[in-house]
């Protein structure tokens, strides 16, 4: 008897953030490499602006979106629904036989329960044991504030999910604990093989700088987008009020939204260089020329390690405990004092800890193999 040939393995990935771009640009390339696996893009629209969207396409050199459903800024659960409808009509038309979801933003959780509401149980016509397969790409990271909308994004989509990728080894132990044992890998983080991947792009843009007024170390980076500070008018100004304090210019970035509720407190400012957001290679390379970098982010507290740039946290916790072990990133909430403690001390530090505590920058190939190996997909 004839064998039949082998079908393609068919990957939706749903993407709506910054990171998740990036994320997915490099999974794609991985995917891409196994000729009997097609990725198709669902673009749920949560990044809208130029910088933050479409230029991330086209500076990552991967395809567009082939769905951009345009959903836009909007309360949380009124999003996350929109974005939920959105996805499952089209993972009903497309039948994809695995679903990828990437980090903590509502679009991963509407991607994977959007998955999970299409699912037929039994085997895809590539023998997966469940169509579609969802998988998770950073699964496992906590920061055990269930108040947090981030914290409850990846905690359900753990719950959903197959595949759990995990960045390190704390987020494998802290699903066991939650009895989540199945489908664990310990991958390493994606986002660092993108920094690896685009260095070059980052070292021949230096003269950019100028375009700032900025010079190399003589400069603070600040990005603050998350919901707690930005929409909470106290905890705003009080930021605001520490980087004008601080002891060098401050080049920041700023989220529509964020830019929005600044505008709002009718601030003047000395020492903060407000402007839009940043494309990918930009805030790359403004990261690792900054003396010392701001945040409230999760990601960027990331790539400033990788960078070797010390990172002050505008928060109480955080999911990447750590880089808090090495004394590179410290924890400061939006109190002024700790955050000149901080800066003080992590002013001081003249070397980088050489270990590597998420992977060694091929987390995208050993995903692409896994994901390959459990739909039981043929070179």
């Amino acid at each position: 008897m004839k064998k039949l040939p082998e079908k393609s393995l068919k990957v939706a990935m749903v993407v709506g953030a910054r990171p998740q771009f990036v994320k997915a640009s490099m999974l794609v390339r991985a995917l891409d490499k196994h000729r009997k696996i097609d990725t198709i893009i669902i673009h749920t629209g949560q990044h809208y602006d130029k910088n933050m969207s479409h230029i991330f396409f086209k500076e990552l050199k991967i395809k567009p979106a082939k769905y951009n459903l345009g959903i836009g800024s909007a309360a949380h659960g009124l999003q996350t629904g929109l974005m939920l409808a959105g996805i499952e009509k089209v993972l009903q038309k497309e039948k994809p036989d695995c679903v990828v979801v990437f980090g903590d933003t509502n679009s991963t959780l509407a991607g994977a329960l959007a998955a999970s509401k299409t699912r037929i149980e039994g085997k895809s016509s590539n023998g997966a044991l469940r169509y579609p397969c969802i998988v998770h790409v950073e699964a496992g990271v906590r920061s055990y504030r269930k108040h947090m909308p981030e914290e409850i994004n990846r905690t359900l989509t753990d719950r959903i999910c197959d595949i759990h990728f995990c960045p390190s080894a704390s987020a494998v132990e802290n699903l066991k604990k939650e009895g989540i044992k199945e489908g664990l890998y310990n991958v390493g983080d994606i986002m660092y093989d993108s920094l690896i991947h685009f260095k070059k792009n980052i070292e021949n843009r230096i003269s950019r700088l100028s375009k700032w007024g900025l010079a190399s170390g003589q400069y603070y980076l600040a990005t603050v987008h998350r919901q707690c500070n930005t929409d909470v008018k106290e905890n705003l100004k009080k930021i605001i009020d520490i980087l004008e304090s601080v002891d060098k210019p401050v080049l920041f970035p700023a989220h529509p939204r964020t830019k929005k509720a600044i505008k709002a407190l009718g601030v003047k400012f000395s020492n903060i260089r407000l402007i839009r957001p940043l494309a990918y290679f930009d805030m790359l390379l403004v990261e690792k020329n900054a003396k010392l970098i701001i945040t409230d982010s999760g990601g960027v507290q990331k790539e400033a390690f990788y960078l070797q740039v010390p990172c002050i946290v505008l928060r109480e916790e955080s999911e990447w405990r750590e880089l808090l072990d090495t004394g590179c990133n410290v924890l400061t909430g939006l109190n002024k004092r700790r955050v000149f403690e901080a800066i003080a001390r992590v002013s001081k530090i003249s070397r980088f800890p050489s270990k590597k505590f998420y992977g060694s920058g091929s987390s995208s190939f050993k995903m692409a193999e896994i994901i390959k190996k459990k739909a039981k997909v043929g070179k």
